[in-house]
């Protein structure tokens, strides 16, 4: 009897109280909310997705990249810095890995054929995911002629961006400027891809979520990238430097994949769950 009273007074054991403690979280709304969203992006393989992109970028996109900014006249590096917001010290780190040689804005007709199969690969991706997310079939070769529009269209936002960015520079409204641009962006991207299958309005708050994780990174990169791209330069040279854009392109995977599913959650165009297999 005086032990029962005793363990009484003193209440449950720890273990107890935290076992009740994390069932009572996960039952709560955020609990199941985390639940939820967790299992949409484990149901999508973002992360393994999120390396697919990253690859194809450094393998395929990069190289477009720089033969078109030369070809041009515009700075490759101005690009990429603009991109991942650095400052001055990581922006002159990145630099020494576009160093243009004799020849460089000159185009053949195997890379320029070469280089269109990477940037046809890096739209599909995504236009893959999108579909996956939105439950939206694909189309053959429909699908092809979209990645091609979704590419025109990319070279032009990313111009027009530019310009923006040097009118633009110093005002006081520039980052929510910035931000309702890449809305725009997120919104019109999806919609491209998904040539048109879903309404406009089911697609904003996937546009308006992605462009808040966007915003999320580019102020995370601003303050991380940039010193960890200075440190790794010293410390490993070039090499350092390329880790440190792999894992920037592996984060903007990421942050698509989170943008669409909470988006998604959000406009109720979610996929409905995959029925349970039969017991034996």
């Amino acid at each position: 009897m005086g032990g029962e009273a005793r363990r009484k007074r003193e209440g449950p054991p720890p273990r107890h109280w935290a076992s009740r403690q994390a069932r009572r979280l996960r039952e709560s709304g955020p609990g199941r909310l985390w639940r939820g969203l967790w299992g949409r992006l484990t149901e999508a393989d973002f992360f393994n997705h999120a390396l697919q992109l990253a690859a194809l970028a450094l393998l395929c996109f990069f190289p477009m990249l720089i033969v078109l900014t030369e070809a041009t006249g515009r700075d490759t590096t101005t690009v990429v810095v603009r991109w991942l917001g650095l400052n001055q010290e990581a922006a002159e780190a990145v630099a020494s890995l576009f160093v243009p040689g004799p020849g460089a804005d000159t185009v053949t007709v195997v890379s320029g054929f070469l280089m269109a199969l990477g940037a046809m690969a890096v739209a599909g991706t995504l236009q893959s995911w999108y579909q996956t997310l939105f439950d939206v079939p694909r189309r053959g070769w429909r699908d092809v002629t979209i990645q091609l529009v979704w590419l025109v269209y990319l070279l032009l936002f990313t111009a027009v961006q530019s310009a923006l960015g040097r009118v633009a520079e110093g005002l006081p409204l520039q980052s929510l400027a910035g931000w309702a641009w890449a809305a725009a962006f997120w919104w019109s991207t999806v919609w491209v891809l998904l040539s048109g299958a879903v309404r406009w309005r089911a697609l904003l708050p996937a546009a308006l979520v992605t462009s808040v994780c966007w915003t999320g990174l580019g102020v995370f990169s601003a303050r991380y990238f940039s010193a960890a791209i200075v440190a790794n330069e010293q410390r490993y040279g070039p090499v350092g430097v390329v880790m440190i854009i792999i894992s920037w392109l592996v984060a903007v995977g990421v942050v698509i994949h989170l943008g669409a599913v909470i988006g998604q959650m959000l406009s109720g165009h979610a996929r409905p769950p995959k029925p349970s297999p039969p017991a034996p």
